[in-house]
């Protein structure tokens, strides 16, 4: 395959000589391998304009080192064959013989059309239909399982539904408080700004009162708990699928979606709500610090003038939001969890898509619901 000449080092040499009868006499020597080919872009040039030449005699005889790349590239300098007067070593001739035995495919540059396209968009489009209807088959299976517990109540996973609802409520209790409170100073000092410029200060508790209580709250608890405890269902049943866990619970007989599904959907549909409320809470607190100390609005003020401003409905409205946002994460964590296959790369990927996926579902509800409820508990 390659000559295991020790002179690797000589740089290979073309020269032409013109013999007594007027043809033209190519010499090659020196070392002829790839990396010594890849720098010599003129000799390169040559080969390729000798060798259109039919006319020429070629004398390899005295070339040191030659590899198979060297000759693929001589090979095809000629037109992939072998010149009429060719002189070279027995050794070398054998590299020859094994590229002119060999079917090179050539190289097509790749083409764009409007039908790749088509198959494209065709692709993203079954894809997603597929994930769609193994999502709303989870939700079925779900149905079921809650109809069988509702017939057999010894048969609900207290357990399970208790360690998620730790989980994912009381240990995220400190940063969506963090999250809630800053969003309420910030969306409080940014008010004042404005407001400060119409006279209009006592504003403030209606924009921090509506805006927190219907809308941001609830969004905000789900945003961070889609990101922090959708995240953890998805990888956590992923793991379970790498160490095979998910094999054995199968060979055991134990339902997958009675003891994995079932629990993380019920402990978030009910802590996100309380997570929502909590995370409310903490923002209106933050506005309340921020509009005292930019308005001059006492906390008193505050208290007694948000029940006014804010109708009760809107609370119900935000507790709503909440609970379906809670089954939403959970279900797509869940979806995504078993998409993962045995290997750390998938599972990398499907925790990304699941975090991605919960959040993107979380606004579009969220808009859903501001549509449906537009008329609904403004003052």
């Amino acid at each position: 395959m390659t000559d295991t000449s020790t002179d690797q080092d000589i740089p290979p040499t073309l020269e032409v000589v013109e013999q007594s009868n007027g043809k033209l006499f190519v010499k090659l020597t020196g070392s002829w391998n790839l990396r010594r080919l890849v720098t010599a872009t003129e000799l390169n040039r040559k080969i390729s304009s000798y060798a259109a030449n039919q006319n020429i005699q070629w004398d390899l005889n005295a070339i040191e080192v030659l590899d198979s790349a060297s000759a693929l590239i001589l090979w095809k300098a000629w037109g992939r064959k072998l010149p009429a007067a060719l002189q070279m070593k027995p050794e070398h001739q054998r590299l020859f013989e094994r590229w002119q035995a060999q079917e090179i495919p050539e190289h097509e540059p790749s083409r764009y059309s409007s039908s790749l396209i088509v198959k494209y968009g065709y692709q993203l489009f079954s894809n997603f239909w597929g994930q769609l209807l193994q999502l709303v088959t989870l939700l079925g299976q779900l149905v079921l399982d809650i109809g069988y517990l509702l017939l057999h109540p010894g048969s609900i996973p207290w357990s399970e539904i208790s360690i998620t609802i730790y989980e994912s409520g009381v240990r995220a209790l400190g940063i969506t408080a963090l999250v809630g409170f800053l969003i309420g100073i910030v969306l409080s000092y940014l008010s004042a700004l404005q407001l400060k410029i119409f006279g209009a200060e006592i504003y403030i508790i209606d924009i921090l009162g509506l805006s927190v209580i219907r809308e941001l709250g609830p969004l905000l608890a789900a945003i961070l708990v889609a990101g922090r405890s959708g995240s953890s269902m998805t990888a956590q049943i992923g793991i379970m699928r790498v160490t095979e866990e998910l094999d054995a619970l199968s060979a055991m007989g134990i339902s997958h979606s009675l003891r994995l599904i079932l629990p993380k959907v019920m402990a978030l549909t009910i802590v996100l709500p309380l997570i929502g409320v909590w995370t409310s809470s903490m923002a209106l607190i933050g506005g309340m610090f921020s509009a005292q100390t930019t308005l001059d609005i006492s906390y008193q003020q505050f208290f007694l003038k948000l029940p006014d401003a804010v109708p009760l409905v809107n609370l119900f409205i935000g507790l709503l939001k909440s609970a379906v946002f809670g089954l939403m994460i959970a279900l797509i964590a869940c979806h995504f969890g078993f998409r993962i296959k045995p290997n750390t790369e998938s599972l990398g990927n499907e925790t990304t898509n699941s975090v991605v996926a919960a959040i993107t579902v979380v606004i579009m509800v969220d808009a859903v619901f501001a549509i449906l409820f537009m008329d609904v508990g403004m003052p």
